[in-house]
């Protein structure tokens, strides 16, 4: 339970601080912090969750690494839906914080919740698909590498970490970059519409890029010969 309960804070941790990022600081919001802002926000806060649960649950934080980890090999069938749970309840709370905290705005609030979508009138469904994917592939791989029994490092939280947030500052402007289906969930559930029609494609792409990734592992690619 522990382990579980690690998991909701932790997802809760990277999903309020990331999606606060765009709500009060991004593009339109009170700091123009903009894709590079945004993106590193997301990115310390996946270092923060990284080492104040890491050693508990693995910082897993979303539901494609979780997939991966499990195809790889590194963790036992019976707790990968657990975690998934886990995770989605934690970016829901984390939404439900947010929703709570700006909408006592005085005025009301305006803007979203930093929900993930594309614009169609610019970029086709099958682009941004393959952008989630491949930018879900590219985080598990990394979580997967750096993790490694053979070679794992005291600054693999910093590495994970980095790597989201490079990932946001190439993403951001197709997708508003997920590679999280956590992530998309509980800010999809505040802001309805758009986000809800198209939230299907960031479950699906990053499950397949997570899935992939754990694949990939497994064959063996991390270990030398």
């Amino acid at each position: 339970m522990k382990t579980y309960l690690a998991e909701v804070l932790g997802t809760f941790l990277l999903v309020f601080i990331g999606t606060a990022s765009v709500v009060t600081g991004g593009f339109g919001g009170a700091l123009p912090l903009g894709q590079e802002g945004i993106g590193l926000a997301f990115g310390i806060g996946l270092i923060a969750a990284a080492y104040a649960i890491g050693p508990i649950s693995g910082a897993h934080l979303n539901p494609a690494v979780t997939l991966g980890v499990f195809l790889a090999g590194r963790m036992p069938a019976k707790d990968v839906v657990p975690y998934w749970i886990a995770q989605i309840i934690g970016a829901i709370i984390a939404s439900l914080a947010l929703w709570i905290i700006v909408t006592g705005q005085a005025g009301g609030h305006t803007g979203g919740f930093g929900a993930n979508g594309w614009d169609e009138a610019k970029w086709a469904m099958s682009s941004a698909f393959l952008w989630e994917l491949i930018g879900t592939f590219t985080f598990v791989t990394v979580i997967l590498g750096v993790t490694n029994a053979k070679h794992t490092t005291a600054f693999a939280g910093l590495v994970i970490g980095l790597t989201l947030a490079a990932i946001h500052f190439a993403m951001i402007p197709v997708t508003g970059t997920s590679v999280n289906p956590a992530r998309s969930i509980g800010p999809a559930l505040f802001s309805g519409g758009a986000a809800l029609g198209q939230l299907w494609l960031f479950i699906v792409a990053p499950l397949i890029g997570g899935a992939i990734a754990g694949v990939v592992a497994k064959a063996g690619i991390f270990e030398k010969d």
